[in-house]
């Protein structure tokens, strides 16, 4: 009997949600950096064992807005966590719930749909200390589950896995058996560059910074890539471009190792830099670079 259901991945920015998504497909399908606010489109990651298919949504993180594209990923994040069966509520192990946790507790209890917790970086802290959390968040709210992790380490993830079984309904699956995500491969190469950004460059820069895939050119062993990468001002194009193009090609260097991974087959990759200035502060900007709810 076929089973499936859609769990969103709900959290602050830099929690670890996108490394939960990761370790629990046991492949790489979304981006991940130290820096905050990686994550701005909705991402699905699939999951089959058996006769279980999960459906796992990962958001962006949610945090206070200052332009259009932050009031996007906030608005991405809201309805994907709206649009699922249950929610995993990624929190840092250290710390008792704030703003952020708290509104999410708050839809919890008002929609009546279960939440598992999912206490991450348990490797960064004492028992005593996972121990006060535990409690903090106990006291808010009764979750389905509590599980503290380490996403970075791997540990303890099936754990979450076999939480979110229990939830699982009777039904058939939406994708084949074979898919591990909705992404197409030009989503993936742009965003796979886009992480590369924002490894390569410091400050503020890459939050301010959309990557298009122009061509994408397969052949039997080699796929041709070009890509524009843009950004809003002229001196970031030149911080991204660096010294004799330097960083660009560094930028393209590390890109091109995981897209070769990612697709099996040499890659070459063409980038450029254009400026579009103050784009994520417009309607029109951000549409322009595909975040749309749709």
């Amino acid at each position: 009997m076929k089973r499936t259901g859609f769990i969103t991945i709900v959290g602050r920015p830099n929690v670890g949600k996108s490394t939960l998504l990761n370790a629990i497909l046991g492949e790489k399908i979304a981006i991940v950096s130290s820096k905050p606010q990686t994550t701005r489109n909705r991402i699905a990651g699939i999951e089959t064992r058996g006769e279980d298919q999960f459906v796992f949504l990962d958001t962006p993180g949610m945090f206070k807005a200052q332009n259009s594209l932050g009031d996007f990923m906030v608005k991405t994040a809201n309805s994907t966590m709206q649009d699922g069966d249950a929610v995993i509520l990624v929190a840092d192990a250290g710390f008792a719930p704030g703003d952020v946790e708290e509104s999410i507790i708050t839809y919890l209890k008002r929609s009546g749909i279960p939440g598992i917790l999912a206490l991450n970086k348990v490797d960064l802290y004492r028992r005593e200390q996972i121990a006060a959390t535990i409690a903090a968040y106990a006291a808010k709210h009764d979750f389905f589950a509590v599980v503290p992790i380490s996403a970075k380490k791997g540990k303890y993830v099936s754990e979450v896995l076999d939480e979110c079984s229990k939830l699982l309904r009777e039904g058939e699956w939406f994708y084949d058996e074979d898919m591990i995500t909705d992404q197409s491969q030009r989503q993936m190469a742009a965003e796979t560059i886009r992480e590369k950004i924002l490894r390569t460059v410091d400050k503020e820069i890459p939050h301010g910074v959309a990557v298009t895939v122009e061509e994408f050119v397969e052949e039997e062993t080699v796929v041709r890539i070009r890509a524009e990468i843009f950004c809003e001002k002229a001196s970031h194009k030149g911080i991204l471009v660096g010294k004799n193009g330097e960083t660009l090609k560094r930028i393209g260097s590390y890109a091109r190792e995981d897209l070769e991974r990612l697709l099996d087959k040499q890659v070459y990759l063409n980038l450029w830099v254009k400026v579009k200035e103050n784009w994520r502060d417009s309607q029109r900007g951000i549409l322009s670079f595909g975040y749309t709810e749709d």
